[in-house]
């Protein structure tokens, strides 16, 4: 892990490792055959160490011919001073990125875990007692057991490796499962190793479907993708496997990709068709959250439509997402109408904090996001708890500065150890609203985020942040500032999505509303309650202090 070392560095080591009386155990010409073989290696060299340690063990002296291997041939021969039940756990451990002694006995199909507890006193064993699983093979040490030629009467053939990766495979999710403390980093720890394993050796998905859902449900996006395998199938993705190591890893990577990347990666999975009917549904309805992201609404209606008609897992979710989309569309009967019938699962009153905002009416807002967050902390939904807590933070920027300091405090900390990219930009536009009228830096952090969303492709979010510094110029009476955020926001809604953007700056403004093409946005309670609730917002704020 640190690089190769020169001669003398081996050397040194080697002499330095071990000693008896201030003297080393490794003799001058030992030492030199190890530093000769090792090419500067320092695994090579540690594991030789330790063969010679084993050797003096059996009561035999080391001689320089007992290291005079290359580092397969040096594996080859650690690998026959073990007994058969060790070398088995060995090749079976192999396949795991760590484990615990019950998992090494189940991936070797043993029913005893004897021979395994001697194992774990070798010493190419390493050891993490803090680790979910405390014991792990060096990495090095693992591709070389699947090709060194140990000689032995019970090596394994390729069905045998196969075999072992279906008990290992079993193993990971029988410990899912049934663990008596089940948690987040055992489900993360399970998905990694059941991955890894199910791609590089082609099974059926087995556990991993539920493991997947359990996995989104809680919109953490840990990293999943395991490292390239060392001998790839081939090019491209050619099974379920595969397929599904593709759409978890996009689900976490899209935290830090352009939503561009995230739609074509999604495309691709649904299109290839590997994935059942189940993991097509949560691909399809991603791919939908995507294309909304990037102001593609009619397509995003489609994938949407398709997921809530198919009845699914993510029928309540992608209920929501059409109630988003109406919303988007300046519907907002409409989806004030689909937010009551949603129901927890389609997190109902976070639909109706994000209708009520727009309608200036910031109180009910803001007891649907509380009614929201205290849903979240029910169900123990980290993810959804945090984005709630960023859109309260949000609305009381707009109606309650010194309120919105401790909300942006507690999202701050609902959001420490997430990965959830818009979430955050959400809470930074909270920021901006909430010293709106009352800071000159303003337009310098508004460029800052424009760069931040644009790097995301979040076009919803881009709208917002010219909507929140609107609010800033009309508190300021800004025209010429504001004239310049509404012909942005002009060209942002352009689609028609979030078109009454503009009209909510007109009405901060206390401006007539321009003709603008399409329908007119619906407002729940017409558009002079509309209109008087946001004007009374910016003068509040113009007579207020922080």
């Amino acid at each position: 892990m640190i690089g190769d070392f020169s001669p003398e560095d081996c050397d040194d080591y080697l002499a330095r490792r071990l000693s008896r009386d201030d003297e080393p155990l490794i003799g001058d010409s030992i030492r030199a055959v190890i530093t000769a073989r090792s090419h500067g290696l320092p695994l090579h060299l540690d594991l030789c160490v330790h063969r010679f340690v084993e050797i003096r063990r059996t009561g035999r002296t080391p001689q320089p011919a007992d290291f005079d291997h290359t580092f397969p041939a040096l594996i080859a021969r650690t690998l026959s001073d073990l007994t058969p039940d060790e070398r088995h756990v060995l090749r079976s451990v192999a396949l795991l990125d760590a484990f615990d002694a019950a998992l090494a006995a189940r991936a070797a199909g043993l029913t005893r875990e004897a021979p395994v507890m001697r194992l774990l006193k070798r010493p190419f064993i390493r050891e993490n007692p803090f680790a979910l699983w405390p014991h792990h093979l060096h990495g090095v040490i693992r591709s070389t057991l699947r090709t060194a030629d140990d000689q032995t009467d019970d090596r394994w053939a390729p069905g045998d490796w196969h075999r072992a990766a279906e008990r290992a495979f079993t193993a990971l999710g029988e410990q899912w499962t049934t663990s008596a403390t089940p948690g987040r980093m055992l489900l993360v720890g399970c998905l990694r190793q059941g991955l890894r394993l199910a791609r590089d050796h082609r099974l059926d998905l087995g556990w991993l479907t539920d493991a997947a859902w359990a996995y989104v449900d809680d919109s953490i996006w840990e990293p999943l993708a395991p490292p390239a395998p060392d001998e790839p199938a081939g090019t491209g993705v050619q099974t379920a496997a595969e397929a599904l190591v593709e759409l978890l890893s996009t689900l976490a990577r899209r935290q830090h990709e352009h939503r561009q990347r995230t739609a074509e990666r999604l495309t691709a999975v649904v299109d290839n068709g590997l994935l059942p009917a189940e993991l097509t549904e949560m691909a399809v309805y991603y791919l939908a959250k995507a294309q909304r992201d990037l102001g593609r609404s009619e397509a995003s209606r489609e994938g949407m439509q398709r997921v809530a008609d198919g009845g699914g897992r993510r029928a309540p979710a992608a209920r929501r997402g059409l109630a988003h989309l109406a919303r988007i569309a300046g519907d907002f009967p409409t989806a004030l109408e689909t937010a009551r019938i949603l129901g927890w699962e389609g997190r109902h009153h976070r639909v109706l904090g994000d209708l009520w905002w727009i309608q200036a009416d910031m109180d009910r807002a803001t007891a649907a996001y509380e009614a929201a967050r205290s849903e979240a902390e029910q169900h123990g939904v980290a993810g959804e708890r945090a984005t709630v807590q960023a859109q309260l933070s949000f609305v009381t920027a707009f109606a309650d500065p010194e309120r919105a300091d401790d909300e942006l405090d507690l999202a701050q900390q609902l959001l420490s150890g997430l990965d959830l990219r818009a979430t955050s930009l959400t809470t930074e536009i909270a920021a901006l609203v909430r010293d709106a009228g009352t800071t000159s830096d303003l337009d310098a952090r508004a460029r800052l985020l424009r760069t931040e969303i644009s790097v995301g492709g979040l076009a919803s979010a881009e709208a917002t942040l010219e909507l929140g510094l609107a609010f800033h110029h009309a508190v300021r009476s800004a025209d010429a500032a504001l004239d310049a955020a509404l012909s942005r926001l002009e060209e942002l809604t352009r689609n028609g999505d979030y078109a009454y953007y503009t009209d909510i700056v007109c009405f901060m403004a206390g401006r007539p509303i321009p003709a603008r093409p399409g329908p007119p946005a619906r407002w729940l309670d017409g558009e002079e309650a509309t209109r008087d609730r946001w004007r009374t917002l910016v003068t509040a704020r113009r007579g207020g202090t922080r």
